[in-house]
């Protein structure tokens, strides 16, 4: 298909979903086809230039990522990472991830959109996502679009080759970034092993490496933290993935950054959002924020159903 005709309307999709009005089903399907020649060229370590502002979960809370962009600053006046978990839980699941996929489409170079646990069938069937899909399109068209282009996103970013995010954590399959882009990515989030540590994996107050109470994944301490950077010639690890009350949590002596980014996260919990904006000497300044009121305030008829934590 030709860029010229199938995207010529790109423009007026984003307004459009700025508004959070979904696409067709077949708009996202042509967007969907144009993003998956972007992500195929992407690494599994994507290089990413500051300054750039880092973000965590969003999880469907469409309201909630307007204020990320209102505190952050509205693309592509800011450069954005984004650590993973855009669908799932949040009522607008299928309007959050169009967005960010239609954002990545129009400014490449401005957004980078590595891949969560969340962003794989096996998940979305059971969290959220596909309901929302059925709901709102009478099939799971656009749930298998998007579920076939999450494979394509990269797991990894370096921001200038110093800051390494990632949605969850490490492996002990890996011990250099060079092991991490030796991985075959473009599938499944398999049930174990290195791409599954990557997106599932938690830091610890244990030392070594600990069996993780998600069953994925590790729980892995400051050693193993400490080793990984010190090996790598890196200063922090950057990571989403879990729910923090005041939006961000350093741990490990300040290794390890967890950055959470949807605020009252199901709507429920009360904590605040935070992200990171990292400046071109690598200074980061972290930016917290409550949730949206129209995200907590939808009528019975636009809500998923109450699924757990």
């Amino acid at each position: 298909m030709e860029e010229s005709s199938s995207l010529k309307d790109l423009d007026q999709w984003i307004e459009q979903l700025y508004e959070c009005k979904k696409l067709s089903e077949t708009q996202v399907k042509t967007l969907c086809a144009k993003a998956e020649e972007i992500f195929a060229k992407e690494l599994n370590v994507q290089e990413v230039k500051s300054p750039v502002t880092v973000c965590g979960d969003v999880h469907g809370q469409f309201h909630d990522l307007m204020e990320l962009f209102h505190i952050g600053g509205q693309p592509p006046d800011t450069n954005y990472l984004f650590m993973g978990d855009y669908v799932d839980r949040g009522y607008h699941s299928v309007e959050t991830i169009t967005l960010l996929v239609a954002l990545k489409v129009k400014y490449q170079e401005r957004i980078t959109i590595l891949r969560g646990n969340h962003e794989t069938p096996k998940i979305t069937k059971v969290y959220g996502f596909y309901d929302e899909c059925m709901r709102k399109y009478g099939s799971a068209n656009v749930w298998r679009f998007f579920n076939n282009l999450f494979n394509y996103l990269p797991l990894t970013a370096l921001v200038d080759s110093q800051i390494f995010c990632l949605h969850g954590g490490l492996s002990p399959s890996i011990d250099t970034v060079d092991d991490i882009r030796a991985l075959d990515r473009l599938k499944e989030v398999p049930l174990e092993g290195p791409m599954c540590d990557l997106l599932w994996s938690d830091p610890c107050n244990r030392e070594g490496w600990n069996i993780s109470p998600r069953g994925g994944g590790y729980a892995f301490g400051q050693d193993i933290s400490e080793a990984f950077l010190y090996s790598n010639g890196l200063t922090v690890v950057s990571r989403a993935h879990q729910m923090v009350m005041d939006g961000f949590r350093w741990c490990h002596d300040r290794c390890v950054v967890t950055i959470f980014s949807a605020p009252n996260y199901c709507y429920r919990c009360g904590n605040q959002a935070a992200i990171m904006e990292l400046d071109d000497a690598l200074e980061y300044t972290l930016l917290q924020f409550d949730h949206a009121p129209q995200e907590s305030d939808l009528g019975a008829e636009e809500r998923t159903p109450n699924y757990f934590l």
